[in-house]
């Protein structure tokens, strides 16, 4: 029986894992993902659930309840030695262990980029995971009920000013889906007026969205800048120190909600294994998404998603020549990863990855979109059906799909539900503020 370990539980790991359960017989092989998360989360919907759109639990696939296989084992990999094909791990709680293996996956992902600024390690937000999405949505409904409590004045600007560093499709869904949820919360927050809001995406080349054309980018500035969101182009953020955002241009404003998505990297956890990294510290791989060093194939191990570099044999490569680290690579390479695995163990030629794009697609806020797919373009209400339609039958399994729809049906009859919990992530404080304690001893 061959065992065949998995080394990151998102896209890439789950549908290979489901490709392998699918096409190898329970005699055939011993699956295990290693992830120090239980579950995959579909990232395209983190804007939606920053927005209040979707509840944060239903874009994440819990791997155990989909994986029926597949050993499930929760923990981080700390090193792979391939060469003797042994992989330590350390789980939360207990001591270091190996796991041996005959095949290895690396699909780990990847995290947030970011550089030496000032400020932004300790006052910045990702939007890459579902705990970052959930927490801008309640800071943001937080600041609102905090700001409306306040007289004029700097502290009620800063609570009400919120700034997306980056202007890549992640960027722009961002601050447009949360510029949108907050024109909505005006109509709960009678106390504050349209011009008190701040928006503030700062982007540091002359553009945004590099996926599309230039047309369809410039027309998605002018529609934001429409809706009162300030667009820095060919500006770079330069401080961010105790919430004060400074600028290229030599401007500074208070900003209590800064959210950094200028880039991602491949996890870092490649760089405890011996398999051969390029330059961006990505596992060079073939097109058949063999793990590959100068060109030649290193046995049994394999890769796919962002943590790889896969060249790109489209008819518009990505830069560089490689697949860009997306949703839509990410679960196509996989599907096409286990189905190489399996042509590789059965003595059979594996296949090269060939993507067909089918264009891109961006919601910018409720009834608001973006479709581009070579020269055809689409604007509004159409593109945003259009993403929202791709994006809901994207979403892996039949139940998670039903649980985003239901949520958008329920949206679209009850409106957005604005109650923010974010005491949850100190959830003993009311206990421990009431709680009865001991009287202190009093001396003979």
């Amino acid at each position: 029986m061959n065992k065949i370990l998995i080394v990151g539980g998102g896209y890439a790991g789950l549908y290979t894992a489901r490709g392998l359960e699918r096409q190898l017989g329970g005699s055939e092989a011993e699956i295990t993902i290693v992830d120090p998360l239980p579950y995959m989360t579909y990232l395209p919907f983190l804007p939606e659930v920053a927005a209040g759109s979707i509840e944060p639990r239903h874009i994440v696939v819990p791997l155990r309840r989909h994986l029926k296989r597949t050993r499930i084992v929760q923990a981080k990999v700390t090193n792979v030695d391939h060469a003797n094909k042994v992989a330590t791990i350390q789980p939360e709680l207990g001591e270091e262990s190996t796991l041996d293996y005959d095949v290895i996956v690396v699909t780990a992902g990847s995290v947030s980029r970011t550089f030496p600024i000032p400020g932004v390690a300790d006052e910045a937000i990702g939007m890459k995971t579902i705990e970052e999405a959930a927490a801008v949505r309640d800071r943001l409904i937080s600041n609102f009920a905090k700001a409306a409590a306040l007289p004029e004045g700097p502290e009620r600007d800063r609570l009400l000013t919120v700034t997306v560093v980056g202007g890549g499709f992640a960027g722009i869904e961002t601050i447009a889906e949360l510029r949108d949820f907050a024109t909505h919360l005006l109509s709960r927050y009678r106390e504050i007026t349209f011009d008190e809001v701040s928006f503030h995406l700062v982007e540091a080349m002359g553009r945004i969205m590099p996926e599309v054309s230039e047309q369809t980018a410039l027309w998605v500035v002018e529609d934001l800048r429409k809706r009162g969101v300030d667009v820095h182009l060919e500006t770079q953020l330069q401080g961010a120190v105790d919430g004060v955002v400074e600028l290229s241009t030599g401007e500074r404003f208070g900003s209590d909600l800064i959210i950094w998505t200028a880039g991602v990297m491949a996890n870092p956890v490649v760089r405890a294994t011996d398999l051969p990294l390029d330059d961006r510290g990505r596992i060079t791989a073939l097109a058949t998404l063999q793990v590959a060093k100068d060109g030649e194939v290193v046995p049994d191990a394999w890769t796919a998603g962002d943590v790889s570099a896969v060249p790109d044999k489209s008819k518009t490569p990505g830069p560089g020549g490689f697949c860009v680290p997306n949703a839509q690579h990410a679960v196509r390479q996989a599907k096409l990863l286990a189905k190489n695995i399996v042509a590789v163990l059965r003595g059979e030629a594996p296949r090269e990855y060939i993507h067909d794009n089918q264009g891109a697609v961006a919601g910018l806020g409720l009834w608001n979109g973006v479709f581009q797919k070579g020269k055809l373009a689409i604007k509004g209400p159409i593109a945003w059906v259009a993403h929202r339609g791709y994006h809901g039958l994207a979403m892996p399994m039949w139940e998670r799909k039903l649980r985003v729809f239901g949520d958008w049906w329920n949206q679209f009859w009850l409106g957005r539900d604005i109650v923010e919990i974010s005491d949850r992530e100190r959830p003993r404080v009311a206990f421990e503020t009431f709680a009865s304690r001991p009287k202190p001893k009093v001396d003979a």
